[in-house]
């Protein structure tokens, strides 16, 4: 009977779903250890790490649900959380339990069968952190080890959880929290010891990953990703590489007080292989390499894939795929492990698609480039040199140097940024969410460091980050946003199939053995692919758009797809006029399976129309707000486009008030939810001119809601 209702299942699968009902369901929570984890391929009903295994392919070799019944895979299962704003993570399900974090670093388990929650954690992040996260409070995920669920804090803190009651078990601070750190990474466990990185390059940090025993929360080890800036031992295990090498490609600039960025902020894969972490490095801070290090040298390590020894943390390979880094190109961008056969020899490699537009195959051994090539539009450089591993840059996209504009594409939100990609070991394909957003870089010449919570540190102007006026380039560059899901064979570095989404619509992506593709929208679609062609085979609507990673499990034989709602994130926040977008008042994970019953209720998040305050103010007001607004736009949108994520004040009642607002922006009253009081930067006056400001662009939308009414008529 088992056999005909799994059909077209592996027998691994099968031979997992014995071993599961031969547990019996025991009583003990997150036995993970490391044994299975290196294994976890052979528990496939189990997604146990980050990505599903240490390959972290985000592939899961379930088959149930495959290309001739996925018109029959429904809802199975909801669950609302407490929050909203940009839902990242990728659950984990160990032995019938799922646990995912949400945004504000909280923690929830459920019974993975029926949705049934089991406990939650709030680590109780403090709401002024939010002056000091770049994209949005955010968290990708949580490791399990030993009967314990680990998550790391926006301001800082790795948590050890009881997996069977979600009580903390201890706690440690892995930041400065005086400086603007932040973490929304997920943190990944491996031979008894949990690693994290941080975040916080935009605001002037020195980046670092860290590991901790899994047990007691005590260091390990420690490696700074760039080199102390006078030259001295950290009494970390990057000391020796830093004061050989390190040091000596900075040459002379504002690193210096801003610490160089270079967080880890994302992919740090375990690489049991041979035993060794691998790092997706950040941008170095400044952006500018002008203004950073007088465009002197590579910068090292920044913009790299970084190996090190596992148990010391000793440096053992580098490739820096982004040199002297002018653009934001990150590469903490996912990053996978696997065997290819390459000219007829078996190689063991990394696949990295980070920022910058080229897609990689490292050695994993040794860092030695194997192949590189675009897999978006790229003007910045003509290609990679095989031989040096070095990107040949156009002299115009030196903006440093020519002292000119220059409208890049990719932008700092990347050609593919920390969503998921997946590959598949029975297609031998990856499948990537690309995105093509332009952006414009110049160089400031009067660039000051300023220290502290929420000053960003660029040393670059551009149109994003002018006035009001600037308000038709914007437009531009939104018309210009491009998002496709691209099925890449990495062997041939060529492109096997693309899905066209419009307008920007990247999402964490999902391969099964069923011969699906799963991939969520902006707009609350989940759909699945073809993974051999990219036919679209079934689509799902919801109330709120879809980001995450989705991963796939199995309980008593039925196989399950679960994904969290919740739109959000860098995009939303910094990206205007972000295409059909659906926001819910809260976020949600959402589960799948064949045949499944469950009704979803709407919680969609009503768009108000304009309010303009009653007020009379003058020019001179209205110009002023204009300019203080720049210290709002990263949350409350360029041009208030905040595709209704976090309050538009144009719709808002709040700025009509004097005294509410007032309450609200100089006094903090809103800082449990996100929203900082500005009363030690901000007068009475300059509050004042933010209504002004906010009144005139509430003006200019109520006319251009008329004019679409009266359209609709």
């Amino acid at each position: 009977m088992k056999a005909k209702m799994l059909g077209r299942a592996a027998g691994l699968f099968v031979a997992a779903m014995l071993s599961l009902s031969a547990a019996g369901g025991a009583a003990e929570h997150a036995k993970v250890d490391a044994s299975r984890l290196l294994k976890a391929e052979k528990e496939p009903h189990n997604w146990m790490t980050h990505g599903g295994t240490y390959a972290e392919a985000h592939y899961s070799p379930l088959a149930q649900i495959n290309t001739t019944n996925i018109a029959n895979l429904k809802l199975a299962w909801y669950a609302d959380f407490d929050t909203n704003r940009g839902q990242q993570a990728t659950p984990l399900v160990v032995d019938g339990v799922m646990y995912t974090s949400t945004s504000w670093s909280k923690v929830y388990a459920y019974d993975a069968a029926t949705g049934k929650e089991l406990w939650r954690f709030d680590p109780k992040v403090p709401g002024t952190i939010a002056k000091s996260v770049c994209c949005d409070l955010v968290n990708r995920g949580v490791a399990a080890w030993n009967g314990k669920i680990y998550v790391g804090t926006l301001d800082g803190r790795l948590i050890a959880l009881d997996a069977a009651t979600g009580k903390e078990v201890w706690s440690v601070v892995t930041v400065d929290q005086s400086k603007p750190y932040s973490i929304t990474g997920a943190p990944r466990a491996f031979k008894g010891k949990v690693i994290i990185g941080n975040s916080g390059s935009e605001y002037g940090v020195r980046g670092y990953v860290t590991a901790y025993d899994a047990e007691t929360g005590k260091l390990a080890w420690r490696f700074y990703i760039t080199p102390n800036p006078d030259n001295k031992p950290d009494g970390a295990a990057s000391d020796k590489i830093h004061m050989e090498k390190g040091y000596f490609t900075w040459g002379d600039g504002a690193w210096k007080q801003t610490g160089g960025g270079g967080t880890a902020w994302d992919a740090i894969v375990y690489d049991p292989d041979f035993d060794q972490i691998i790092v997706g490095t950040g941008n170095p801070n400044p952006w500018s390499w002008k203004a950073r290090s007088g465009n002197q040298g590579d910068n090292l390590f920044v913009a790299s894939m970084l190996a090190l020894d596992a148990n010391t943390g000793e440096y053992r390979w580098h490739y820096q795929q982004t040199p002297g880094d002018d653009w934001d190109y990150t590469s903490v961008q996912p990053i996978i492990l696997s065997e290819l056969s390459i000219n007829g020899t078996k190689r063991k490699v990394a696949l990295h698609a980070p920022k910058n537009g080229f897609f990689y195959v490292v050695d994993r051994k040794s860092g030695k480039l194997i192949s590189a090539e675009q897999f978006a539009t790229v003007n910045w450089a003509s290609g990679v040199n095989i031989e040096s591993g070095r990107p040949v840059v156009y002299e115009q996209a030196r903006y440093g140097i020519t002292g000119g504009d220059f409208l890049a594409i990719p932008g700092p939100f990347g050609a593919h940024n920390w969503h998921p990609m997946a590959y598949s070991p029975k297609t031998n394909l990856v499948y990537l969410p690309v995105q093509n957003i332009p952006f414009g870089y110049a160089d400031d010449g009067s660039f000051k460091y300023q220290p502290g919570h929420g000053a960003w540190n660029l040393g670059i102007t551009s149109k994003q980050n002018a006035g009001p006026q600037d308000e038709p380039e914007r437009k531009i560059q939104a018309m210009r946003t491009e998002g496709h899901l691209v099925a890449w064979d990495p062997v041939r570095q060529a492109e096997a199939w693309r899905v066209n989404h419009g307008g920007v619509a990247s999402a964490g992506v999902l391969a099964t053995g069923g011969d699906l593709v799963f991939q969520g929208t902006p707009d609350g679609r989940f759909v699945a692919y073809r993974a051999d062609t990219g036919q679209k085979v079934w689509s799902w609507q919801g109330f709120d758009g879809i980001v995450a990673g989705a991963m796939s499990y199995a309980v008593k034989g039925d196989q399950y797809i679960a994904v969290l709602a919740g739109f959000g994130g860098s995009n939303a926040l910094h990206v205007p006029f972000f295409m059909n977008a659906k926001v819910g008042k809260n976020g949600r994970v959402l589960v799948f399976k064949l045949g499944g019953s469950a009704t979803l209720p709407d919680n969609t998040k009503p768009v108000l129309e304009a309010m303009v305050a009653p007020d009379k103010f003058t020019d001179e007001q209205v110009a002023k707000g204009g300019q203080l607004f720049g210290n709002c736009v990263f949350c409350h949108g360029f041009g208030m486009n905040t595709n209704n994520m976090v309050p538009d004040l144009r719709r808002s009642p709040i700025p009509s008030n004097r005294a509410a607002f007032e309450e609200i922006v100089l006094k903090g009253a809103l800082e449990s939810k996100g929203m900082p009081g500005w009363g030690k930067t901000l007068s009475p006056e300059d509050s004042e001119a933010l209504r002004a400001y906010i009144a005139s662009r509430a003006r200019v939308l109520q006319k251009d809601l008329a004019a679409e009414k009266a359209v609709m008529r």
